[in-house]
């Protein structure tokens, strides 16, 4: 695929299968381009002469089109893609349903479509759009009912009828549009080209989404990455509530839903997540309009004492701070203002405040080099007139560097003073909280802006020894494993607790014997996942007592499971849970975003207090150490109500080495290592221990050679 550029600008458009027929799909299109676009509009029927007064081609060849929208029959689409990859016409707009939606049949057609586009290097938008707009040159190559106004955002979704009913509300509201895209079914372009495309674009200011799915997580998150240093993304992401993918039979599987993984991997790509339409354009209203902050102090302006105390409110509930001012500031309000006006933060220039006590209050306010961004809130009062508060309002923030936002509270005499604000570039909202998250969403880009992405973690490890353990799946008749694949981690360089899996009470007690002091004992079967829930764990066994726990435990789990295959039991030395914490490390597949890595509260409590955190793999060093702080039980990693801390470091090298073994082997669809349990550091050996795993593996995907991805914004992975 070619650069987008002409797809957004062309000289002429072609609607092939343009009709006169009334409420006909063609007719709405070849409508909507007559009335508003630039450019020429090429009608192409062979049963028409002219379409609305045009004259009409009988092919798309004849047109000399840089787009072509697609309106035929699903029969005949593929033979209209066909001809205009034939024609020379790159840039293609599929209308038309009848493809992946309906099953089958059409699911096969949009493959062959898929591949007339490559075959023909087309950029091809749909198939199943509403179409695509850009306002620059007044393109409405859609069946929508109105076009869009010009503005700075531009707009992608995933939804026909979320756009139609976007931009009339945008209409409505005065909000603004560069470009507009139906994703459709995604069939060739989707949401990553789209976000690369307006990131290099100048009269873009902001990208919004409405996704129900992303077509490559990894990809995705590469280029929101690059783009989001410039170009701010806002993103409603459909199906929080959804279920996984696929049935999980892990812990990490059953914490991670589907839509952690897009958590995760929208955070990672640097895009912001709106949980609806409202904060949806919040957000890009603000991000479009307004200068970032240099700190989260917000300073508030009121003469309003509730809603002073409900923004105020708003403020630590979206992680900012009030602002604190300087003896000067306080000084010189006290000087300015009324005695009975509240001169500290939130500052309360009371009811009776005009106009001008507002202006001076402000002016003074945001001098403050503690303020990073400012709330001016006003309910109607007597002595105040809205449009004169909205101009003095504007004049201060052109003079100021911080960012600032309106909250006028009131009915009709504050409509007109709002618009006023917003067509200025200040956002104004009647709710105060409202107000404040927007604010805080210009602070959450900055720090986006600020990120340094590193290096995904690398290490020298034993791969074909790897490889050999994943392969063990071929000769049972389950995909599971569990700690007969301790040496999995080995060979990854995950440290484990000294043992081995035994067959016989006789060398139970061999193997106890080799271990300093008791040991733990396991059953091993790939069909008995919860160990202890039926007795099949016996921990500080003696060497004395290690033949009959071995026959104890045998029973137990054959009482407990007659059908389960069993391995034998594991003797394992014994990791000292006193002083250590119990940790979880895993992963579960996502069909998007691929590897889910998940780290958090482990032990028999991880599903009970779901205190984890997720990134998508591979991670660098500093994505696997924010894990470890993320979790709100990290203060008992660092040291709590005397505790000594555990060797951090530890973990998040275990972190790293199960993101590169999960990358390199797309084998693994699950893995547990539950516990890793993490020890104080102390002669600086390896302070974690893997004491469990288990893992589901596919088979099939064995063959697939292990692969040393390509690091995010990297050159060459380094070993460590």
């Amino acid at each position: 695929m070619g650069t987008l550029n002409e797809l957004f600008d062309p000289d002429r458009v072609a609607v092939v299968g343009a009709t006169a027929r009334e409420g006909a799909v063609g007719r709405a299109v070849t409508s909507n381009l007559l009335d508003d676009f630039d450019g020429d509009t090429v009608p192409v029927n062979p049963n028409y002469d002219e379409v609305l007064g045009t004259p009409c081609v009988d092919e798309v060849a004849d047109a000399d089109a840089g787009v072509a929208v697609i309106v035929v029959p699903p029969s005949i689409v593929l033979d209209a893609i066909e001809a205009c990859g034939e024609a020379g016409v790159r840039n293609v707009v599929v209308i038309t349903a009848g493809f992946g939606e309906t099953g089958e049949n059409g699911a096969a057609r949009e493959r062959r479509l898929a591949e007339l586009a490559d075959e023909y290097d087309l950029n091809l938008v749909g198939p199943n759009s509403l179409g695509i707009m850009s306002t620059p040159s007044g393109m409405n190559a859609t069946f929508g009912p109105e076009n869009a106004l010009p503005g700075g955002l531009s707009f992608m979704s995933q939804s026909g009828a979320f756009v139609t009913a976007v931009l009339d509300w945008a209409n409505d509201n005065g909000i603004g549009f560069k470009d507009v895209v139906s994703l459709g079914n995604k069939a060739v372009l989707d949401e990553t080209d789209f976000v690369d495309h307006w990131g290099s674009d100048e009269e873009t200011d902001v990208i919004i989404g409405y996704l129900e799915g992303i077509e490559d997580g990894r990809e995705f998150i590469e280029t929101a990455r690059e783009t989001t240093q410039d170009t701010p993304i806002v993103a409603v992401k459909s199906g929080r509530t959804s279920a996984g993918a696929q049935a999980a039979s892990s812990h990490t599987g059953t914490l991670a839903g589907s839509d952690k993984a897009y958590e995760a991997g929208l955070d990672q790509a640097g895009v912001i997540r709106a949980e609806s339409v409202d904060e949806l354009f919040d957000s890009a209203g603000i991000l479009g309009s307004q200068p970032l902050p240099d700190t989260d102090s917000v300073a508030i302006v009121t003469n309003a004492g509730g809603p002073g105390v409900m923004a105020t409110d708003a403020v630590g509930d979206a992680d900012l701070d009030m602002a604190s001012f300087t003896s000067e500031t306080t000084d010189a309000l006290a000087e300015s203002m009324p005695e009975e006006a509240n001169i500290h933060n939130p500052v309360d220039v009371i009811g009776d405040a005009d106009v001008e006590r507002f202006r001076e209050a402000l002016e003074i306010t945001v001098a403050d080099d503690n303020v990073g961004a400012a709330l001016v809130l006003a309910a109607p009062t007597a002595t105040i007139d809205f449009d004169e508060l909205a101009d003095a309002i504007t004049d201060v923030s052109d003079e100021m560097d911080a960012p600032v936002a309106a909250c006028l509270m009131g009915g009709d005499r504050t409509r007109e003073p709002k618009q006023q604000l917003q067509s200025r570039g200040i956002p104004c909202y009647f709710d105060p909280a409202r107000a404040i998250d927007s604010l805080a969403t210009l602070a959450t880009y900055r720090d986006i802006k600020r990120r340094e992405y590193a290096d995904p973690m690398s290490f020298d490890v034993d791969r074909e020894r790897a490889r050999e353990i994943l392969g063990t799946v071929r000769d049972r008749d389950d995909n599971r494993l569990g700690v007969e694949a301790m040496e999995l981690l080995d060979a990854y360089g995950i440290p484990t607790p000294d043992g081995e899996i035994v067959d016989s009470p006789e060398r139970a007690r061999e193997v106890a014997e080799g271990v300093d002091g008791d040991v733990v004992m396991k059953i091993v079967s790939p069909d008995i996942l919860h160990k202890s829930d039926i007795g099949g764990v016996s921990v500080g066994v003696s060497d004395d007592d290690v033949a009959d726990t071995y026959e104890d435990l045998v029973t137990r789990a054959r009482n407990y499971q007659p059908d389960a295959t069993v391995l034998g039991v594991q003797v394992q030395e014994m990791v000292d849970l006193d002083d250590g914490v119990e940790t979880i490390v895993g992963m579960n597949r996502d069909p998007q975003f691929g590897p889910l890595l998940m780290f958090g509260l482990g032990g028999i409590f991880v599903e009970v207090m779901e205190d984890t955190t997720f990134r998508v793999a591979p991670v660098s060093e500093p994505e696997a150490r924010e894990m470890t702080e993320e979790i709100q039980s990290a203060p008992l990693l660092r040291g709590a109500r005397g505790r000594d801390p555990v060797d951090v470091d530890a973990v998040i090298e275990t972190i790293g080495r199960l993101s590169q073994l999960v990358t390199d082997y797309p084998a693994i669809l699950e893995l547990d290592i539950n516990p890793l349990v993490a020890l104080p550091d102390g002669d600086g050996g390896a302070n974690a221990a893997a004491v469990d795993v288990r893992l589901t593996v596919d088979p099939e995907a064995l063959d697939v050679p292990a692969t040393e991805q390509q690091p995010l914004d990297a050159e060459e992975p380094t070993d460590d």
